[in-house]
């Protein structure tokens, strides 16, 4: 059996090993009385369904089924050009290589050196002759392994935190491409009601000018006084203001649409349909019971729990002694011409550990300041998740009014349209002046100024929906596996 001091030597520094860490283990910091407070709230708690729904089910290109090229082909730029978009692309990015950057502190790292001396060795110092006074050349070469030994889990939670952080990027660029859809998709149709309010103001314009016409006509048979003309003149400048009102809103709907597509103009000749010809469908006013898995700003949010959870972990990690295998082996000599003789030869293995033991409570600080991060990140997932169920409920109880509305509206159209036949053909048979004409017909475009307005209003309410239900995300099959 071999006792000889140098088979021995290992033996002894990993008995000394253990015994220093069992030792840091019993003098290590203590992170007692720390704990989160905040609790994440469930999809029951905010009255979400436990069972699913006949909810609609969005398309990941949902705004194609309202049927507009134009549309289509206007967020299709904006998905490509926004600097919005780009810079969430941007970050996501850098989420992604902070991860690498965590991931690479969990495996063995190998490094290379080469250090060449020219040097004079003092004649007073600890080197003897004939060293000492002598001007010599000196050379290192060598590879260095480290590898930590991630015993309590540090590494592997600070890789978890950043995963975390890299997955609720990834859910956040996700989100911003709902939004600049629906962005887009809405101010497309506010110029399409804008266009549609701007043809009933001309009609009405029209209107007006023919009843000054006539008011004139009856003032100068002695039927009607200056009054009714004065009246009459006031109403031409009005609807010529409302007119100027709607083509300036309009060129700032233009402007809106060119600055969310990241393009310069919008061609003046690019014009939305008429409202009247976009036909969408109802929806079930119903909550969906998957909700919490349809929306991006939900599963952003639940992924930075989880990357705060692990970076209390990590936190709580550094409490315990840190533990590394290191290891070297290469040349080193006295003159560079037997740098590379085997009698140059060199190495060394062996454990490192460091522990805390007094700190000045650098460890529990930040370790507080971790479990706080981890409540605001709870806190903000709870909020978000009762935006997004009151999100998705106001859109259907819109929804559902703005139906209801549509068929009073409808009604009171169809008396209007009456009145106002009844009107001409009274005229035509004088039993009636032009001015009860006129006035019938005013009715009428009442009614289509607000049909104008119920139409665009569902729209926008259908919009704002599919982006409340999720606007089409989908999870990538990492994070629905977790």
């Amino acid at each position: 059996m071999n006792t000889s001091p140098a088979s021995g030597a290992p033996r002894r520094l990993f008995q000394a090993s253990a015994l220093v860490l069992a030792l840091g283990l019993s003098a290590c910091a203590n992170f007692s009385g720390i704990q989160s407070q905040a609790q994440l709230r469930d999809a029951t708690s905010v009255g979400l369904p436990a069972a699913g729904s006949a909810a609609p089910v969005v398309a990941a290109e949902w705004w194609r089924e309202l049927g507009d090229p134009q549309l289509d082909a206007l967020v299709a730029r904006a998905l490509k050009d926004n600097p919005s978009l780009k810079l969430a692309q941007a970050r996501l990015a850098r989420a992604q290589a902070v991860t690498e950057v965590a991931q690479a502190s969990t495996r063995p790292q190998l490094g290379a050196g080469l250090d060449l001396t020219h040097q004079r060795y003092t004649e007073n110092g600890p080197v003897p002759p004939p060293l000492a006074g002598s001007i010599r050349d000196s050379g290192t070469a060598q590879l260095t392994a480290s590898w930590e030994l991630d015993f309590f889990g540090k590494n592997r939670a600070a890789l978890d935190a950043a995963l975390g952080v890299a997955r609720a990027a990834q859910a956040d660029a996700q989100a911003a491409r709902v939004l600049l859809a629906s962005q887009v998709a809405r101010t497309w149709f506010q110029l399409a009601r804008l266009n549609d309010q701007l043809a009933v103001a001309q009609r009405a314009l029209a209107q007006r000018e023919q009843t000054l016409g006539l008011v004139r006509d009856r003032v100068n048979a002695g039927l009607d006084t200056r009054l009714e003309l004065r009246q009459a003149e006031g109403g031409l400048p009005d609807t010529r203001q409302q007119i100027e009102a709607l083509r300036e809103q309009a060129s700032l709907a233009r402007n809106a649409l060119a600055a969310l597509v990241g393009q310069p103009g919008v061609p003046e000749a690019q014009d939305p349909r008429p409202l009247s010809a976009i036909k969408i469908e109802a929806v079930a006013p119903v909550l969906p019971a998957d909700l919490l898995g349809r929306r991006a700003d939900i599963t952003a949010a639940r992924w930075r729990v989880e990357a705060a959870t692990r970076d209390v972990d990590s936190a709580r990690a550094q409490f315990y002694p840190n533990i590394n295998l290191t290891a070297f082996a290469g040349f080193s000599s006295i003159g560079l011409g037997r740098l590379l003789e085997a009698g140059s030869q060199q190495w060394g293995v062996g454990p490192a550990l460091r522990l805390p033991i007094f700190d000045g409570g650098r460890l529990r600080a930040n370790l507080r300041g971790k479990t706080a991060d981890l409540d605001a990140a709870i806190e903000s997932y709870n909020a978000t998740l009762v935006e997004a169920v009151h999100e998705v409920a106001d859109q259907l109880a819109s929804a559902g009014s703005i139906t209801r509305q549509q068929a009073e509206q409808r009604a009171a159209s169809e008396a209007a349209e009456g009145a106002y036949d009844i009107a001409v053909q009274r005229y035509k048979a004088g039993l009636g002046n032009y001015l009860n004409v006129l006035t019938a017909e005013s009715g009428v475009l009442n009614q289509r100024r607000l049909a104008v307005d119920l139409a665009a209003r569902a729209l926008d309410t259908r919009i704002n929906l599919m982006r409340a239900l999720g606007g089409g995300y989908q999870a990538d099959a990492v994070v629905a596996s977790r």
